[in-house]
Parts: structure tokens; C-alpha cells; sequence
């Protein structure tokens, strides 16, 4: 106890001092929220995938969805390799970067407001962030809750929660995006040393990696064949397709994630950014879903717990790690308090930054001086915390970690993704498609939530569900645009003028002629 006790209170204290450190780059608002625009290739790509992967997908995916789809649940971690971080820098990185700072906006709601001449979109965008925000955060607790109860028994779970709270609250509001960008590589380091060794050893626990292949290979699925859950593609193959796609793609339309791109210094930091983060989210993500693939080996532990039907999908990776050494156990615990506090950093940063610039600048209060707006961030972001912690600590009342996450990034990327991307590369996107994506994506979410058993039976999941409200914007948002007036030419010329400017590079770069 003493042990991981001391484990925790030496990584509190290096959050707090970096948070404290950082305090000269967050005194006005370009610092506070995009680190002026000057973080470098590590600190992006690892503030990109901290953000990305949190105690909702090593608790909550891994677990439910190893147990579902066996080893092939691998196939997620590799799709969020590839398309949501590969791929999402390849296509966002760069425009992202040039239109976000020619057109002056700092929060994905501003740049709908600018990008699409309507300030109603921008408000209407920040109120999609700020409610949908929420029961991700929720899910953020309600996974780091399983591991907290399994290492410390006897302590108050509330404790962890107010705890994690307060802390991260501090480094946010003192530093801004630099102390979460420095305090994210930090953490990052700790996800990836930790999950590596957290595989070694639960895969030696099982006899080996081969072992546990063979174990996997003689548990029955649900019509009695043997074999499935080491197979290729699992026994689920269309579902596991729909969580590939909602865990990769989803990332493109999410406003944490994104703003990652907004703050990147240089060209030759995207190109490094890039291949740092895919190769982060293979060992994190693909960590964590190759370990939950072999949560069905622990069966027994589980059924002597009361089973996984009483249980329910969130206690699958506490059992699997219950038995590991002390030493493993607080190195899971900080690994885990990294993953949450990393992604909550970035949720409480994106909803206070887009309350203030959003809904308050320039709406309710005309006029804001650059010293008030980081102020009332601050305020927000306390208010947010605050929010998210009372939620958590009715934790009886919250759902599947996974289902409660689906519900956050279907609604946010359904109504997000198509207009953002739409909107970097194609002039002839009109402003009543960004209103069409905008309804359809957060309604059909929120319809899900209120009318799940009407819903058609592979729509009644939220994952399902979520992938639809995405695929369903990339359809929406071209055929609307083409049945809508033209945009003005002169204006949305301006707008994609800073793409054709010209550069000067090294014959290295090109061969000219």
C-alpha cells in the first residue's frame, strides 16, 4: 500500500510542478489555449494520442470488446493506428494548421463560425461540445473506479476522484495547453512503458503467449464452436467493424482532438508529429485491445466474483491484472491515472476554451479583453470539473463505460467530422449543410439515448448507432451543398488563399523544375 501510495504522490507532485512552471506561457488567450502556437513534434503527437486513449479504452474497450471479439479485437488498436492517427494527420494536419490560423480561430466552433460566415453555427457548436463533453468525462471516472477499488481496498473511492479532480484542475489552470501538452508527454512515456509491461505479464501469468493463444482457441462461443476468439476477424465481424470505425474515424470530428493540429509549430514538425503518433497508438491502443483479447481466460476469477452477466464488461481488465505483483499494480494505477488525467486535461481545456470564445465573446459579453477571457477559461474550467466530478461520484447510475463513450463521439463526430472536413477541402460547402450535420448527427444520438428499444436492433447500440450519425454527415453535408446556393467566390477564395502561397524549400524537400 505504501508502495503504490508513494507512486502516486511522486507523479501528483510532477503534474503540479509542471502546471506551475508553465504559468509565463498561459497569460493571454493564444498562449493559455494553443501554446502559441509553437509546440513541437513530440509534445503534438504525444498531447494527440494521450488525449486519444484513456482509462475508457483500457478498462472499458479493451475489456468489453476483447471479450466479445477475442484476439481479432487487436484490429481496433490497429485501426486507430492507421486512420485515427496516421491517416487524420495526413488528411487534417496540415490544412488544419494554415486555415485555423488564417482565419483566426483557436476552437473547431470558432472555426465554423468563420469558415462558414454564421455565428449561430458557432454558438450551436460550442453548446454540441459542452453537452456531449460530459458523459465522456464521466466514463473517464467511472473506468478509473474498477482499478481504484481493485488496488485499494478499503479506500474510499470518492477520494481518487476528488483527488484526480483538484490535481489536475491545478496543472490546467495555472499552465494552459503547455502544461497539459508537457505533463501529456510525461504521461504518455508512463502509457507506454506501462502497457508493455502489463502484457508481459499478464501473457506470463497464462503460461506464455502461445499458451494463452492455445486457451483461447478451446473457449466456445455462443452457438458452442470452439475456435473464434483466436481467429482473424473474431466471431463478430460486422461489429467489430463498426467499433473500428467509430474509435478511428471518430477522431477526425472531435474537437480535442483536432485543436491538437491548431498549435503545431512547422511543417517539419507534422511530418515528425505523424509518424510519433501512429507509432504511440500502436503500442498504447494496440496494447490495450490485444491484452483485453484474452480477457476470456479469466473466466474463473470472474465467475468467483459473481461473473461478468453480474459484473458487468468493466470488471473484465480489473480481474485480469488482480494477482499481478504490487510493484505492476501501482505502475497500472499510474498508468491509468495518466491515461484519465491526460484526456480530461484536454475535455476540460476544449469546453472551457469554447464556452468563453464561443458563446460568451462577442454574444453575451461584447466586449472581452484578452486578460478577462483567459480568466472566465479558468473559471470554466473549475465550473467543468466540478460538473464532471459530481456525475462520477454517482458512478451506480452511469452505464457501460463504452456505451457512454459511443454516445460522446457519435454525437460529436456524426455532427462534426463531414462539415470540418468538407469545409478544409472543398470551397462549394454551404452553410446549411454544416445545420443538416449539426441535427443530424447530436439528434440521432440523442434519440438513441431516449428511444434505444424503437431503434432497428444493430442501431439499439450507441457504437452502432454513432458510426451511422458520422457516415450519414459525409452524405449530408456534399448533397446538401450542391442543392444550396453557391457560397460567395470572393469571400471563400480568401479563405483557401492560404494554401497557395508561396514557399521557398531545400532541393531535398523538391526537385523544382
Amino acid at each position: 500500500m505504501l508502495l503504490k501510495i508513494g507512486m502516486l504522490v511522486v507523479f501528483f507532485g510532477i503534474m503540479v510542478a509542471v502546471g506551475l512552471y508553465c504559468r509565463k506561457n498561459s497569460t493571454d488567450v493564444n498562449g493559455f489555449v494553443l501554446g502559441g502556437r509553437s509546440v513541437g513534434p513530440w509534445l503534438t503527437a504525444f498531447a494527440y494520442g494521450t488525449s486519444y486513449f484513456s482509462a475508457v479504452i483500457f478498462v472499458g474497450y479493451a475489456g468489453q470488446f476483447g471479450w466479445r471479439f477475442g484476439i481479432a479485437s487487436t484490429w481496433i488498436g490497429i485501426g486507430n493506428a492507421v486512420i485515427g492517427s496516421l491517416l487524420a494527420w495526413v488528411v487534417l494536419g496540415r490544412r488544419t494548421r494554415l486555415m485555423s490560423q488564417h482565419l483566426e480561430s483557436a476552437t473547431m466552433p470558432e472555426f465554423f463560425g468563420k469558415r462558414y460566415l454564421s455565428p449561430a453555427l458557432k454558438i450551436a457548436a460550442s453548446l454540441i461540445v459542452f453537452v456531449f463533453l460530459i458523459p465522456y468525462t464521466a466514463s473517464l471516472y467511472n473506468g478509473l473506479s474498477r482499478l481504484f477499488s481493485m488496488a485499494f481496498p478499503g479506500i474510499d473511492y470518492s477520494i481518487c476522484v476528488i483527488v484526480m479532480a483538484v490535481l489536475t484542475g491545478i496543472y490546467v489552470i495555472a499552465g494552459g495547453y503547455m502544461a497539459t501538452a508537457i505533463n501529456d508527454f510525461i504521461q504518455g512515456i508512463i502509457m507506454i512503458v506501462g502497457i508493455i509491461a502489463v502484457i508481459a505479464a499478464v501473457l506470463s501469468g497464462q503460461g506464455g503467449f502461445t499458451e494463452a493463444i492455445k486457451g483461447l482457441a478451446n473457449v466456445p462461443t455462443q452457438n458452442g464452436v470452439p475456435g473464434a476468439f483466436n481467429s482473424f476477424l473474431g466471431p463478430e465481424p460486422l461489429n467489430l467493424l463498426f467499433v473500428v470505425i467509430l474509435t478511428s474515424l471518430g477522431t477526425w470530428g472531435l474537437p480535442q482532438m483536432v485543436q491538437k493540429f491548431y498549435a503545431i509549430k512547422s511543417e517539419n514538425d507534422i511530418n515528425k508529429g505523424t509518424i510519433i503518433s501512429t507509432i504511440f497508438a500502436i503500442v498504447v491502443a494496440g496494447g490495450c485491445y490485444f491484452l483485453g483479447g484474452f480477457g476470456r481466460l479469466f473466466t474463473g476469477e470472474l465467475d468467483a466474483l459473481g461473473g461478468v452477466d453480474a459484473l458487468g464488461f468493466d470488471a473484465i481488465i480489473p480481474a485480469m491484472l488482480e494477482k499481478l505483483p504490487d510493484i505492476l499494480i501501482g505502475i497500472v494505477i499510474v498508468l491509468v491515472l495518466s491515461a484519465s488525467m491526460s484526456t480530461l486535461s484536454s475535455l476540460v481545456l476544449t469546453s472551457s476554451s469554447t464556452l468563453t470564445l464561443d458563446l460568451l465573446k462577442g454574444h453575451i459579453v461584447k466586449n472581452m479583453s484578452d486578460k478577462n477571457q483567459v480568466f472566465i477559461m479558468r473559471v470554466f474550467i473549475v465550473i467543468f470539473i466540478v460538473i464532471s466530478a459530481v456525475i462520477a461520484l454517482n458512478k451506480d447510475k452511469l452505464g457501460y463505460i463504452a456505451d457512454m463513450m459511443g454516445i460522446s463521439w457519435g454525437a460529436l463526430a456524426g455532427a462534426f467530422l463531414a462539415p470540418f472536413l468538407f469545409g478544409l477541402y472543398w470551397k462549394r460547402a454551404a452553410k446549411a449543410s454544416v445545420w443538416a450535420s449539426f441535427i443530424f448527427g447530436a439528434g440521432i444520438m440523442i434519440l438513441n439515448m431516449l428511444f434505444r428499444p424503437y431503434f432497428p436492433t444493430i442501431l439499439q447500440s450507441p457504437i452502432n448507432c454513432g458510426v451511422i450519425a458520422m457516415l450519414g454527415g459525409l452524405v449530408i453535408v456534399p448533397v446538401v451543398s450542391l442543392l444550396s446556393p453557391k457560397p460567395d467566390k470572393e469571400l471563400t477564395d480568401d479563405m483557401f488563399s492560404c494554401y497557395h502561397k508561396k514557399v521557398i524549400v531545400e532541393t531535398k524537400e523538391s526537385l523544382g523544375k
